[in-house]
């Protein structure tokens, strides 16, 4: 069964790929892959250092220092 993805915000990655603005796509790509957290996760400052890591996004959400 497949679930119904409905991207209604815009992406903050900066990454052009073929799922760049498809979020279950990419959210599943980078799960498949082990690429870490996507670009689409983080602010446009954050995604902008290109740290994909989980720290990286801590940070960027301000959880870490």
């Amino acid at each position: 069964m497949t679930q119904h993805c409905d991207n209604k915000r815009e992406c903050p990655c900066t990454y052009h790929c073929p799922r760049h603005g498809k979020c279950c796509e990419c959210v599943a790509h980078h799960r498949d892959h082990n690429e870490g957290v996507p670009g689409c996760f983080f602010s446009k400052e954050g995604e902008a250092t290109y740290d994909r890591s989980i720290e990286a996004l801590a940070r960027d959400h301000g959880i870490l220092k």
